[in-house]
């Protein structure tokens, strides 16, 4: 099994950071994991692509994913502002940050969750903005069950101690519970 993961968030909404708390979620259960960023300019609220991937066995590869099986997509206006799907494979997943199904076409199963909403209803927001990179999390894997729940909130946890990590493994927890397929 290898699955590939493709992150697309803006900078600043932690899309880099969640491709690595999802590598050391599946380091966690045995599993072998990579994660790595793309950056074009650094600068905050301009498009930002991580990936990650997940194997049983040892990854050799270790380029870009050009043809995901998942993409998670963690601000709404991205499916405007650019090919969010383009590589994805026939029959891959969408995790979108959406109240409603985005216009991708109807060759993937998509998975919604109000992640914005989530954040700012307990209060993970960071200089204005929501922070939704773990409560995609939660929804990955609800949506997926290729890593499990508690093996990221103990990423998080470990990333993040004290209150902020209680408030991301509570938004994490509300993402399970809320992720829809859509």
């Amino acid at each position: 099994m290898l699955v590939e993961i493709r992150f697309h968030g803006r900078g600043g909404q932690g899309a880099v950071t969640a491709a690595n708390l999802l590598a050391n979620a599946a380091v966690r259960e045995g599993k072998y994991a990579q994660a790595f960023p793309y950056f074009g300019a650094e600068r905050r609220g301009a498009p930002v692509v991580a990936f990650a991937r997940i194997s049983d066995e040892p990854i050799q590869t270790h380029s870009r994913i050009e043809h995901p099986d998942i993409v998670v997509v963690l601000d709404p206006k991205l499916f405007e502002l650019a090919n969010v799907t383009e590589g994805l494979k026939k029959n891959g997943i969408v995790i979108a940050n959406a109240k409603q199904k985005p216009d991708v076409g109807e060759t993937f199963k998509v998975y919604c969750v109000d992640a914005t909403s989530i954040a700012q209803s307990i209060g993970l927001v960071v200089s204005g903005w929501p922070v939704v990179n773990t409560v995609m999390l939660g929804a990955f894997a609800k949506a997926t069950d290729l890593v499990k729940l508690e093996s990221i909130i103990e990423a998080v946890r470990e990333q993040f101690p004290g209150k902020i990590g209680d408030l991301n493994a509570n938004a994490i927890m509300k993402a399970a519970e809320s992720v829809r397929e859509c």
